[in-house]
């Protein structure tokens, strides 16, 4: 019974020195990683929406792969369960319209499914937004239509021959 004791005392000292050791060493590399993923995630989110703006629907459909993509390996951090739960419906809800947009060619279906990606995605941008970087949240006056961007210069994706400039900033991050 003692030795039992000793063993199961040394183990569980090995152990707590494991996990502080592993979290002085894996915590810094790990922070770099987030910032990695979420600055790939706004960069592929925002080559997207730019697509919408040349109307070119071979980019869109390369860029919505590409936003999948970036958004399929993303972990959600310090959240409670039923927020975890809630951001992993939402990412996943946003995967399959990155889907639905790159399974067409036709840039007004890609637009119409676009509006309401750009809704779930500024919902989640918080999760996803690089710390170094500002978003800013742009919407049509004339359709109600919302999309993200790194700017507050406005470039309506849905319009873009002849409402470019449409648009106002409604909230930032």
């Amino acid at each position: 019974m003692k030795n039992l004791i000793v063993i199961s005392f040394l183990f569980l000292s090995v152990m707590a020195q494991a996990q502080i050791t592993s979290k002085e060493e894996v915590v810094p590399e790990l922070v770099q990683k987030r910032e990695t993923e979420k600055k790939e995630i706004t960069k592929n989110y925002l080559a997207l929406k730019n697509s919408f703006l040349t109307s070119d629907s071979l980019a869109v459909v390369k860029n919505a792969e590409a936003f999948k993509n970036s958004l399929k390996n993303f972990k959600f951090k310090k959240l409670s369960l039923p927020d975890m739960n809630a951001a992993t419906t939402s990412r996943k809800e946003i995967i399959e319209l990155a889907t639905a947009i790159a399974s067409t060619k036709n840039i007004n279906k890609q637009r119409k499914i676009f509006e309401t990606l750009s809704v779930k995605y500024w919902d989640q941008a918080a999760k996803f937004k690089p710390a170094d970087e500002t978003l800013y949240l742009q919407v049509c006056p004339m359709t109600g239509a919302v999309w993200t961007s790194d700017s507050k210069e406005i470039k309506n994706p849905y319009y873009p021959k002849n409402m470019l400039t449409c648009g106002e900033v409604k909230a930032s991050l």
